[in-house]
């Protein structure tokens, strides 16, 4: 995997996205996920609920080998606009600039009542 296009700084800062990232591997896609675990609503707030999804998505890419670090594209659905900030810092201290796969956020209503949903896309790591 090769991430390109360096960090992208805004309001002076890097931000935990890549503008590109490169392949060569087979790829995993993981399905939206929610903070729900058993049927119950993991936190109420935004920081809670980032973490559960993204504890979430490390845990299924287990079952192929997979981690954190080889995801290369997140798409992230926000219910509201005003928690980007919290999500934002709870996302980047799981993916540092320097490692941060590329990344749509998108502000929309979600069919469970809860305040984030994400998908991930990963590369298979290379097992040679």
């Amino acid at each position: 995997m090769q991430r390109l296009g360096g960090p992208v700084v805004r309001g002076g800062q890097a931000q935990p996205i890549s503008p590109l990232v490169r392949v060569d591997g087979p790829l995993l896609f993981v399905s939206g996920q929610v903070p729900i675990i058993g049927g119950k609503i993991i936190g109420d707030d935004i920081t809670t609920q980032t973490n559960c999804v993204i504890d979430q998505i490390e845990q299924i890419l287990t079952l192929a080998g997979a981690s954190l670090e080889n995801i290369v594209k997140c798409t992230v659905w926000l219910v509201d606009k005003n928690d980007y900030p919290a999500f934002n810092t709870a996302y980047a201290n799981r993916f540092p600039p320097d490692r941060a796969p590329a990344r749509s956020t998108v502000i929309s209503d979600l069919i469970v009542p809860v305040r984030v949903e994400m998908e991930a896309i990963a590369e298979m790591p290379d097992k040679s």
